[in-house]
């Protein structure tokens, strides 16, 4: 990576330092900072856009040196081009249970075939949807995308803004597989909607041994879908893998979220950012608050810590 930027303004180039290496005062030299950003809610508003100006945000720090990665509770399989086509240096997917640096798989944490068979059998026996993700694709039962598109339809009642979120961030319905068998692919993570006759409590005591059961990450997918990780399996983690494969220190990382997936690496980054539309607890779980995402939040948040200019 160039040791120097040019800056247009005419001021003395930045030299960046490698990372985690903090230069003398007053020299002009800057640390070489991870970014790892969120997907919904952060760097994408809940109408599905992305910010001109968070666009902007990503290619400018990594033109200056820094890294700026996606980390999201999204599998790679779910991710669409207005998204990937920013440009990152890698992803920490499926909320930690996939790892990829410069395009190079460093993790991938998977279901074993017992826990793929508990799923089925719970929710085969209770008559509920769900679908299995992976980093090589979505596999669910006949009725999940119908189900998620009435939960859709109904938050969503415009047909302009429907559009809008059904090309973008809930593309990824058209890319179930329907299948009622276990998937001949490995998957990390389970997203289930739930209804009459079982509660959210009731499913998360039926997997506790294994995993960690949260409410859904999406709002509007609504207030009936849950998601299914592996125990200890986070955001965080995700991120542990990427600063040791790079030989980041922890103080020279920020996180960027607004949901419930995202307060393990909220608590982890070397600084923590909420979303200024994040819920109470989350923005208590970070060091600092930014603007919601349609204000210039994740803009906002990258001037402040000096990744690019104002």
């Amino acid at each position: 990576m160039p040791a120097q930027n040019a800056d247009p303004s005419g001021r003395r180039p930045r030299r960046l330092l490698p990372v985690g290496r903090v230069g003398p005062s007053g020299v002009g030299e800057v640390i070489r900072r991870a970014v790892f950003l969120d997907v919904d809610g952060t760097l994408v508003d809940y109408s599905g856009r992305i910010p001109a100006s968070a666009r902007h945000a990503v290619r400018a720090a990594r033109a200056n040196g820094h890294l700026v990665f996606l980390c999201t509770g999204r599998s790679r399989s779910e991710l669409w081009p207005d998204v990937t086509d920013i440009g990152f240096d890698g992803l920490v997917g499926g909320a930690g249970a996939y790892v990829e640096v410069g395009g190079v798989e460093l993790l991938h944490r998977r279901l074993e075939a017992g826990q793929v068979r508990q799923v089925i059998d719970f929710f085969g026996r209770h008559g509920l949807d769900y679908f299995f993700e992976g980093a090589g694709g979505l596999f669910g039962t006949p009725g999940i995308q119908a189900r998620l598109r009435g939960l859709l339809r109904g938050a969503v009642p415009d047909a302009v803004a429907l559009a809008q979120l059904e090309g973008g961030l809930f593309a990824y319905l058209g890319e179930i597989v329907v299948t009622e068998q276990p998937p001949t692919v490995p998957v990390s993570k389970v997203v289930f909607v739930y209804g009459p006759g079982v509660t959210f409590a009731q499913i998360r005591d039926a997997f506790a041994a294994d995993f960690d059961v949260i409410a859904s990450s999406v709002p509007l997918s609504g207030a009936t879908i849950g998601e299914i990780q592996l125990a200890g399996v986070h955001k965080a983690s995700g991120i542990e893998q990427v600063i040791e494969h790079l030989g980041i220190a922890r103080r020279d990382t920020l996180a960027i979220g607004d949901s419930d997936n995202d307060l393990e690496m909220l608590r982890h980054a070397g600084v923590g950012i909420a979303m200024g539309n994040a819920r109470q607890h989350v923005r208590e779980a970070a060091d600092e608050v930014t603007s919601p995402p349609e204000e210039g939040g994740v803009h906002e948040a990258f001037v402040r810590h000096g990744l690019i200019d104002a």
